[in-house]
């Protein structure tokens, strides 16, 4: 799952706003995509709400300072992997590239103090429990730290109906 990329050269308020929602916008999608393959896993069932809110807290700042929302361009633009031990790796690896943008966002943004709050919650919630928690299904997926699935990390997609993997965790 590689997360859009952003530059800090000559950003101005709008690009950092619009390219944090769609960083946000291309995680949310990811996150459903991987639940409407492998049903309702966690931490994806969880994390993907809190995308949501992340989102709703970018585009309140977009309409603080009158930058226009865009419609979300990445639902149908991805796909799950194959396997939920890819999925996770994926995640956890896009919840370190998020870290890194929101680092170069925040650098683009001095002086905005209550979009640098925004972005530093945002890295926050990123760096302190998604990624530990995709940590958390990687291992257990690869059979590293056993947990609550077969530890197998063959876990392929299902289709249709919520209801295989309810209960299962990969976190």
């Amino acid at each position: 799952m590689a997360r859009p990329e952003a530059t800090t050269t000559g950003m101005t308020l709008e690009d950092a706003l619009l390219a944090a929602l769609d960083d946000e916008h291309h995680a949310r999608a990811y996150y459903r995509a991987v639940l409407a393959a492998f049903g309702p896993v966690r931490p994806f069932a969880n994390i993907v709400e809190s995308e949501q809110r992340h989102i709703e807290a970018l585009e309140r700042l977009c309409r603080r300072y009158g930058v226009a929302v865009p419609a979300d361009a990445w639902p149908e633009r991805i796909v799950a992997p194959e396997s939920l031990l890819a999925a996770c790796e994926a995640a956890r690896d896009a919840e370190v590239e998020n870290a890194a943008l929101y680092e170069r966002l925040l650098r683009a943004t001095e002086g905005r103090s209550d979009v640098q709050a925004t972005f530093r919650r945002l890295r926050s919630a990123s760096q302190e429990n998604h990624l530990p928690a995709f940590e958390r299904a990687v291992a257990r997926e690869s059979g590293g730290r056993g947990g609550r699935g077969d530890g197998r990390g063959r876990r392929h997609r299902h289709r249709g109906g919520g209801a295989r993997g309810a209960g299962r965790a990969c976190d």
